[in-house]
């Protein structure tokens, strides 16, 4: 028999242009050669140019989704992007509790990349009491730290280091806090890994450089954590997961397409694509390929 590639089961809602949500998540885990499980937690209208409506669906058909196949299958690693409501965050964090040794990787989405509000104060507020003091990595954008550190607080927050934001996630309970910087005005993007040195101590771990590609992607947040939690899933460590993960996220945005009048979408399968290379020229560029 053929050995079974590994699991990854990400929750997350739907996308009907697959640029991002649950799509993105089941494209980005095959390409990476993991077997993708999926639990859908919201419908949503939208194409690549923003979201026009979100329809969660009830938390018994989330848990009883979750709950079935976990039963039947064994995953490396759970992925969690948009859950669609309170009463499905809570329900994910009672399920996530079940299996504390999987690693739990949260893409933390609050609004589209238009700008549209994908999740409300309370959801944020459940995120950080229920699903982060149980997170192996979070991965919020400069922006979304920002808020999601200071939820709590009325004061302004736009202004404040991501330093400061990557501890308060730390205090949290999250093991590992990425920051992606593509929002930040700085030549190039800086993503920014935070977590426990070897004393102990929570702070920097390593900022990662990369090359600031022109144009708005669709879906590339859903890319990296996935990305990530594939690379976890072939046995990689933290580290060499998250530089692995952002070296195959930037192939896909540099190889990204516009099927609409929208965003760019990462080409998850860019490697497949490429006609001119030779088959060990297509091995070079897919990192997890040499693990």
């Amino acid at each position: 028999m053929t050995t079974t590639p590994p699991v990854v089961l990400t929750f997350s809602a739907t996308d009907p242009s697959s640029g991002a949500g649950l799509q993105a998540d089941i494209l980005a885990l095959a390409s990476i050669g993991c077997h993708p499980l999926s639990v859908v937690t919201a419908i949503t209208v939208q194409d690549t140019v923003g979201v026009e409506s979100v329809m969660a669906l009830d938390a018994d058909w989330i848990n009883d989704q979750a709950r079935t196949i976990l039963e039947d299958v064994q995953v490396s690693a759970f992925k969690l992007g948009l859950l669609g409501s309170i009463e499905n965050v809570a329900v994910i964090a009672e399920i996530m509790a079940d299996y504390p040794d999987v690693p739990l990787l949260i893409d933390p989405i609050l609004t589209s990349g238009r700008g549209d509000d994908l999740t409300n104060e309370e959801m944020q507020a459940a995120m950080c009491d229920l699903l982060f003091p149980q997170a192996t990595l979070i991965t919020p954008n400069s922006l979304e730290a920002r808020r999601l550190a200071f939820h709590d607080e009325a004061e302004e927050i736009q202004h404040t280091s991501l330093d400061e934001s990557a501890m308060r996630l730390l205090e949290m309970g999250c093991e590992y806090v990425l920051i992606t910087g593509t929002h930040e005005r700085s030549m190039d993007v800086v993503n920014s890994l935070y977590g426990s040195n070897d004393a102990g101590a929570g702070g920097l771990l390593k900022a990662y450089h990369w090359e600031r590609l022109v144009g708005s992607y669709h879906g590339s947040g859903c890319t990296l954590t996935s990305a990530i939690a594939a690379c976890l899933a072939h046995g990689l460590s933290m580290e060499e997961a998250i530089q692995e993960a952002q070296e195959y996220t930037w192939q896909t945005l540099k190889n990204a397409f516009r099927p609409g009048m929208g965003q760019f979408v990462p080409d998850r399968f860019f490697w497949a694509r490429d006609e001119d290379e030779s088959e060990e020229q297509k091995d070079e560029k897919v990192p997890f390929i040499q693990h």
